[in-house]
């Protein structure tokens, strides 16, 4: 008899701590609901990337020396040269350079270790289409710079998320505190 009781007096401990829980939980409710939206409006607004934002890769075919250190130091082995040795001067001639950026993972290495530095990170990051075979960029499409978001006049620049409400960025409140109070 004596367990039984002990069983019930367990069970409504549990319960009143299931239900403190459950009070937390939707102490965060109002928390957001007081929050101002925080939506970006695409293709008419866009956030300026981070001065280290790791985009498309940019390549300037006059400054490369075939040497293919890019793809040595690549994890997945990715950007594709083609060259012919010219015998006459005894060097490499560039005929061809592409990248997929369907599989390129963005670290940054073959920029880094370039030794003639004719690869440069972009701040390019729009790179969707229709096609897969639509992200291998050959050396033509490498070489295009892209335009800049502080220069397209036709749309609006968020620089940071500072800008926003005050107290959109703080976080949540500590649960522990909570649980305290």
């Amino acid at each position: 008899m004596f367990s039984i009781a002990n069983g019930f007096k367990n069970y409504g401990r549990q319960a009143i701590q299931a239900a403190r829980y459950i009070g937390q939980g939707f102490m965060v409710t109002p928390d957001h609901m007081n929050r101002l939206p925080m939506t970006i409006q695409y293709p008419y607004e866009k956030l300026i990337p981070s001065e280290r934002f790791r985009g498309r890769i940019h390549f300037e075919f006059d400054k490369c020396i075939a040497c293919e250190v890019c793809v040595r130091v690549c994890p997945i082995n990715l950007p594709v040269v083609d060259w012919k040795l010219k015998r006459t001067i005894k060097k490499k001639q560039l005929k061809s350079y592409s990248i997929d950026f369907g599989t390129c993972i963005f670290c940054g290495n073959c920029v880094e270790y370039c030794p003639t530095n004719c690869l440069s990170m972009t701040e390019e990051y729009e790179l969707s289409t229709y096609d897969r075979h639509g992200l291998n960029y050959d050396q033509t499409a490498l070489g295009r710079l892209p335009k800049s978001v502080i220069e397209d006049y036709t749309i609006e620049i968020i620089p940071n998320l500072a800008s926003l409400s005050k107290g959109v960025m703080e976080g949540h409140p500590d649960p522990r505190r909570i649980a305290s109070s």
